[in-house]
C-alpha cells in the first residue's frame, strides 16, 4: 500500500513539509509506502474548464507544462492522499488550490481511496482553509480520515512547528489512523466486501 503526500506551499522543506513528514514517519512505522510530492513554486494554471481531460479516460489535464499531469501519474499508485498546504489569506494556497481543481477535475478513480488534508499557519485562519481543502474528498466519494483534533500545526518556521507539540501529535495521529483505514479496507476486500454500487450520475440545476 502507499499514500501520496502532495506539499501545496511553495517552500520544499517548510512548515507544511514538516507536518506533512511527521505523518509520513506513521505510515512508513505501518508499512505502508510513502512519497511526498512538492507541487513546486513555479505558477500553476487553472482550470479553464476546456473539457480536454474528458476526451478519453487517460486520467490527464490538456495542460502539460506544470506538476498536475505528473501528480495523476503518481497517484495511479497510491491508495491514499494527504494534501497538504500553508494558510494563505484564511485560505489554501493559490498553488494547492489551482493544482486540485485540476487534479480532481482531470483524475479518475479517486473514489473510496482514503483522503485527509493537513494546514499550516502562523495563527490564524488554518479551519477555514483546512474546510476548503476537505471538500475535494466529499464531492469524490473518498472516506476523510480524521485526527484527535483538527489536522493544523502552527510556526513560522520548521523549527518552531516541532515546538507544536500537539500539532505533531496530531500529525502523527492522522498516520496511525490513516493506516488504519487502509489497512481496514485491504482486509475487508480480501473478505469479499464489495465496493458500493453506483448509481449513474443525476444533475440537477434550478433554473425553472
Amino acid at each position: 500500500m502507499k499514500v501520496l503526500l502532495i506539499n501545496g506551499s511553495p517552500n520544499v522543506h517548510g512548515c507544511t513539509y514538516t507536518a506533512l513528514g511527521e505523518v509520513a514517519k506513521e505510515l512508513e512505522n505501518a508499512n505502508i509506502k510513502t512519497e511526498i510530492f512538492h507541487v513546486g513554486n513555479k505558477p500553476i494554471r487553472g482550470c479553464m474548464a476546456c473539457g480536454g481531460c474528458s476526451k478519453d479516460d487517460s486520467c490527464k489535464c490538456a495542460f502539460d507544462d506544470d506538476a498536475v499531469n505528473v501528480a495523476l501519474e503518481k497517484a495511479k499508485e497510491a491508495d491514499g492522499f494527504i494534501f497538504g498546504s500553508p494558510v494563505h489569506y484564511a485560505g489554501a494556497s493559490g498553488q494547492i488550490t489551482s493544482f486540485l481543481d485540476r487534479f480532481f477535475y482531470a483524475g479518475n478513480g479517486f473514489q473510496y481511496k482514503p483522503g485527509a488534508a493537513i494546514v499550516s499557519c502562523r495563527r490564524g485562519g488554518s479551519t477555514a482553509a483546512f474546510e476548503q481543502l476537505n471538500k475535494y474528498f466529499t464531492i469524490s466519494s473518498m472516506p476523510v480520515v480524521s485526527s484527535q483534533y483538527w489536522n493544523m500545526v502552527h510556526g513560522t518556521t520548521p523549527e518552531e512547528v516541532k515546538q507544536d507539540l500537539e500539532g505533531m501529535q496530531t500529525m502523527r495521529t492522522l498516520g496511525k489512523n490513516m493506516a488504519w483505514l487502509l489497512k481496514s479496507i485491504q482486509a475487508g476486500k480480501e473478505a469479499g466486501v464489495m465496493l458500493p454500487d453506483k448509481e449513474p450520475r443525476v444533475g440537477t440545476n434550478f433554473i425553472r
